[in-house]
């Protein structure tokens, strides 16, 4: 049983990151995409965030938390995965920039997938990882379904308007499958996360990064609040591909599903973040009617 158990895990991992990134070709354009990227100050915070600042974190919060070799491999993982399917949607609940969050997670989607094979093996000495294997499943896995579904976009966008409802559909269900799969494969292991630093380390990552991208993405409201939480929502999709892939302690998975559950207090952030910037809109408006008055 364990077996079919763990083949299902793996199926629902490919049949989730597959989907998620086709969905999102589907309703897309390359325009879309590439517009919010020009300007090229705050893509270099982006990268500089992203790339360099969350994985720093992340190695500083294992200097002052104490986790097993494995859990540590998670959080590093996870420090160095970027570029979320699911940053669209934050950004759309906190009303910033749908635009620069959309180009800004396919931006730092590539960049991952160049970045993780060449920087990993040098963040975790000592452990095996074979680099042409993660860039090869990343690239089949993410950027070969997102460009087939940019093609049928762009040929046939009746098409694709109407399939993207049900890819994005599955997506989601296999998601929900590898969450409760994970959880049976190893509840023992998560119920020992319980008490540990685990918990603390991903709280402190998640918390750190979305607070370094919301200061680098000022001045604009708007980009503040895509900034920050596109650093904070850690590429788990990208993660999950590495951590499976290579790594056989599951500890190293856990960490990431745990992470992953974690992040989705995300979803309150943003909601309070579009509230905010409701109220802000609203007295701006009144302001702006009473002094025409």
């Amino acid at each position: 049983m364990a077996v079919i158990l763990e083949s299902l895990a793996t199926l629902s991992v490919l049949v989730f990151v597959v989907t998620s990134m086709l969905a999102m070709g589907l309703n897309l354009t390359v325009g879309q995409i590439l517009d919010p990227l020009r300007d090229l100050r705050l893509v270099g915070k982006a990268l500089l965030a992203n790339f360099v600042l969350v994985p720093l974190a992340a190695y500083a919060i294992l200097l002052v938390v104490s986790l097993s070799e494995a859990q540590s491999i998670g959080l590093v993982v996870l420090a160095t995965a970027a570029g979320a399917p699911f940053l669209p949607k934050l950004v759309e609940m906190a009303k910033g920039e749908v635009a620069f969050g959309v180009g800004l997670m396919v931006l730092l989607m590539v960049v991952t997938v160049a970045y993780v094979p060449v920087v990993l093996p040098l963040l975790l000495p000592g452990v095996q990882v074979n680099p042409l294997d993660i860039a090869g499943s990343l690239v089949t896995l993410m950027l070969v379904p997102l460009a087939v579904g940019l093609f049928v976009k762009a040929r046939y966008a009746e098409a694709a308007a109407s399939w993207q409802p049900t890819v994005s559909q599955i997506s989601s269900t296999a998601l929900v499958f590898l969450v409760v799969l994970m959880l049976v494969l190893n509840f023992d292991t998560m119920v020992g996360v319980v008490g540990t630093g685990v918990l603390l380390a991903l709280v402190l990552l998640i918390a750190v990064s979305f607070a370094v991208g919301f200061l680098l993405g000022g001045p604009g409201s708007g980009t503040r609040s895509v900034l920050g939480l596109g650093t904070a929502q850690r590429n788990v999709s990208a993660a999950l591909v590495v951590g499976a892939a290579n790594f056989d302690d599951p500890d190293v998975v856990v960490v990431l599903v745990v992470g992953a559950t974690l992040m989705g207090l995300l979803i309150v952030v943003a909601g309070e973040m579009g509230k905010r910037t409701e109220r802000t809109e609203s007295t701006r408006v009144t302001e702006e009617v009473a002094y025409e008055d």
